[in-house]
This record gives C-alpha cells, sequence and structure tokens, in this order.
C-alpha cells in the first residue's frame, strides 16, 4: 500500500496535475486502505468497486487528453448515505429505504461530478439521520461511538479512508463526529449550500457540510458545493481575538472537558477572553429542540406509519413529542432567531470568531448511542457556520474546539480556524 490514501485532497490534486499520480492508483490506494479497515470501522454503507473505478479511468483519460481539470479532479469523496446518488443505492439509515437507488443525483452531487470527483461511495448514516446508531466505530477506539449523524463520513476521513466527505447537520451531526473521531468538520452559514436531493428533517435547519483532514481542504470542498468561492482572506495583522463563550449547556458538559477548555483559555489569555453571553439566551435552550422535532413529526410521521414494524422506538418517541410542539410554539421558536443573532453582534464585532467545546466531552463508550448534540444546538438554531477542529485530548481520546463565525462569513471562519491550529496546537 502506498500512502497516497493518507495526503489531503490538495496535495494529492497537485500530485495529478504534476502527472505523478493517477486517478486509479490513488482510487486503488484508497480502496486497499478500506479494505484492510472497513472490518473494523463500518464507515460505509455503500461501494461498488467497478463504478469507483470506472469514474478514475475516465477522470485519468480527461487528463491524459490534456482537458481542463477541475478542482477535485480524480479526488475520491464519500457521500452521507441520505444524499441521492444515481449510480448508488440512497437508503438513509433505515430497512425501509433498503434497495432504493434513485435516478437523478442530488445537486451537490453534480457539482461534484462537474468539478471531477469521484464518488467513492455512501458513507453510514444514523437511521433516518437521527439518533438510531448505524454500524460504524470511532476510528481512535473502536469501542466508542463515532457520534452521529454523519458518523460514517466522519470516520472515513479519520482513518484515511477518503480525503474528503460529506455529512448533514440539524443539531449536531457533523461538529460531534468530528470532535469524537479527531477530525475537521465544517458547517457552514444556512442555505450556503443546496439541499435538493436530501432527505428533508427540518428544513429551517438542515445544512449540508464537510469533513477533511486540513482547513484548505474544507475551503476547496465547500467552494464546489456552493458555488461561491471561500479562498481564505488573510487576517489583519495582530493576534488572534476569540472569544470563549459557555453556553447554557456549560455545565452539562463533562469535568473533564470542562477543564481542557478553561486550561486552553488560561494558557492562551493573550488571544482567548471569557465572555458572557446576553442575558437573552438564558431560556433558549429548547428553541432549536422546538423546531426539529416539530418537523421531525411533519416529515417522518408519515414514514413511520408506512413502516414502523422497522423503526427505532426512539424515533416513535420523537414523533410522538413533536407532535405535541403547537404550531404557536413552532413559529415563536422560530421567530426568537433573528432577534438572538443580532443580540450576537457585539461579540462579533469585538472578535474573530467564538470558542466553544464541540461536544459534551470525548466519545462515549459504546455503540448503543451516538452521545448529546447540546454544544451544537445553538449554533445551528442560528445558522451560524461552525468549525470543530482537533486541538484538544482527553485520556488519548480527542477533543473538539468548536469555532463559530457570523453568517456568511464562512471562508473568514475557516482563516481563522487555519490560524488557530497554529496558534492553540499543543507543544
Amino acid at each position: 500500500m502506498n500512502d497516497f490514501h493518507r495526503r489531503t485532497a490538495r496535495e494529492m490534486h497537485a500530485e495529478m496535475i504534476a502527472g505523478r499520480l493517477t486517478s486509479v492508483d490513488l482510487v486503488n490506494d484508497c480502496l486497499r486502505r478500506i479494505g484492510l479497515r472497513e472490518p473494523i470501522i463500518g464507515a460505509w454503507a455503500h461501494i461498488e468497486l467497478e463504478y469507483a473505478l470506472a469514474q478514475a479511468q475516465a477522470a485519468d483519460l480527461v487528463r491524459a487528453a490534456g482537458q481542463p481539470l477541475g478542482p477535485l479532479h480524480g479526488i475520491p469523496v464519500g457521500i452521507k448515505d441520505i444524499i441521492d446518488t444515481a449510480g448508488l443505492p440512497t437508503e438513509c439509515g433505515t430497512p425501509a429505504f433498503a434497495g432504493r437507488r434513485p435516478t437523478v443525483d442530488a445537486e451537490i452531487v453534480q457539482r461534484l461530478k462537474a468539478a471531477g470527483a469521484i464518488i467513492l461511495g455512501k458513507t453510514v448514516t444514523t437511521e433516518l439521520a437521527f439518533y438510531g446508531p448505524g454500524k460504524t466505530r470511532n476510528p481512535r477506539d473502536p469501542q466508542r461511538t463515532p457520534g452521529g449523524s454523519s458518523s460514517g463520513s466522519a470516520a472515513a476521513v479519520a482513518d484515511f479512508h477518503v480525503p474528503l466527505a460529506i455529512g448533514s447537520q440539524t443539531a449536531g451531526s457533523i461538529l460531534r463526529p468530528a470532535s469524537y473521531c479527531g477530525v475537521m468538520g465544517f458547517k457552514p452559514t444556512f442555505g450556503a449550500i443546496p439541499l435538493d436531493g436530501v432527505i428533508a428533517q427540518s428544513p429551517p435547519l438542515d445544512t449540508l457540510g464537510s469533513y477533511a483532514r486540513s482547513t484548505a481542504d474544507l475551503a476547496l470542498l465547500t467552494a464546489v458545493l456552493s458555488g461561491r468561492p471561500c479562498d481564505r482572506p488573510a487576517l489583519p495583522d495582530r493576534p488572534l481575538r476569540l472569544a470563549f463563550v459557555k453556553t447554557p449547556a456549560w455545565h452539562q458538559g463533562d469535568e473533564s472537558m470542562r477543564t481542557a477548555f478553561e486550561r486552553l483559555a488560561a494558557e492562551n489569555s493573550a488571544l482567548i477572553d471569557e465572555v458572557p453571553l446576553p442575558s437573552a439566551f438564558d431560556d433558549t435552550g429548547g428553541l432549536q429542540r422546538a423546531v426539529q422535532f416539530h418537523d421531525i413529526a411533519a416529515n417522518y410521521g408519515p414514514i413511520v406509519a408506512k413502516y414502523e414494524d422497522v423503526m427505532s422506538n426512539k424515533l416513535r418517541e420523537v414523533i410522538a413529542d413533536g407532535s405535541t410542539v403547537t404550531d404557536d410554539e413552532y413559529r415563536k421558536a422560530r421567530d426568537r432567531r433573528e432577534p438572538l443573532y443580532a443580540a450576537m453582534e457585539p461579540i462579533y464585532a469585538a472578535y474573530d470568531a467564538i470558542l466553544t467545546p464541540a461536544a459534551q466531552g470525548i466519545a462515549p463508550q459504546g455503540l448503543s448511542s451516538t452521545g448529546s448534540p447540546m454544544f451544537n444546538f445553538l449554533w445551528t438554531y442560528l445558522g451560524v457556520p461552525a468549525i470543530s477542529l482537533p486541538l484538544l485530548e482527553v485520556d488519548g481520546l480527542p477533543l473538539g474546539v468548536q469555532l463559530v463565525g457570523r453568517r456568511d462569513g464562512d471562508a473568514h471562519l475557516l482563516a481563522v480556524a487555519e490560524a488557530a491550529m497554529k496558534i492553540l496546537a499543543p507543544r
């Protein structure tokens, strides 16, 4: 086995441009890595070798003919199994959709293909991208959860199966798996990436995002998916300024997590200030939940009613719970979002980004649960970009540092994240 699979997407692309690497060689190397590790990790729902290699061969023919190459030319990507792919099944982590093969690619799959990417396969998701765990294990400790619902995408990148993978987040489904698996996960501004061809859980919250092993790769992939430039701008010529924010969930976090963040802030006190949230946030703990559960009852209720025998008890309970959220409560929960976002402006004006935990602690033992998304609720609800960086460890296991930015400040947040990786990395 070569080490091609361990390189970043930008490094792989540069090697192809220089003629030192073919897409077929790269895909074969990734497939060998998957063959070695998949029995342990279980990151993939579907891989069809002939389909993957046919794409790679076509990519190499394009390069050999001297044709223009896309920004992801020949690079393998994993696609969360709630995103329609015409060449592969899309089963959404449930037997209810077993054997479902869409005839049309989701919009983002079309964009990936236009950029030259190789659709390597479909990564495992939890049941309908909610709480019911899939088969995936954590690459850092297979006895622990990888998080959810983008379990397979996070694990596949963390374990060097692919350099890039697509996930989604309605509560904490990108950031939490990134934290648990020790990889970068990026949730862009709500609405930045189209959701056509993606199962709808809660349209006011659903957001597509990505996993990679460098901020440069995240910027590249985000630009392709969003159709907008995402070049990281130069930061001001001054020290980084980060606002350490403890959300209302802070005291529910593990003691070891809280200690690790307090230490990080103390050791970097010249860069990090603890900043309280405005008092308007004191009672916001249930807002995201009200919106999500109401929509799950509306969107998943008919699916569960039709396929009740194969659905989890947890999903049935949440649908019953969501059915009790009245239309008035739902409207009020949504209406508070813009005033709360406006209340954050003084923090955004004074600091480059917010620093806060990405998860309650390290990945919990066992596979029966995917952990709590409580430290992601607020930021998903507000529709702001957020990234989890593998900057901390507790007992030898990763603990993500979440950075949060302004809406539509995705490129700036990625530039801040790149700087933070250099400044805050353990010495």
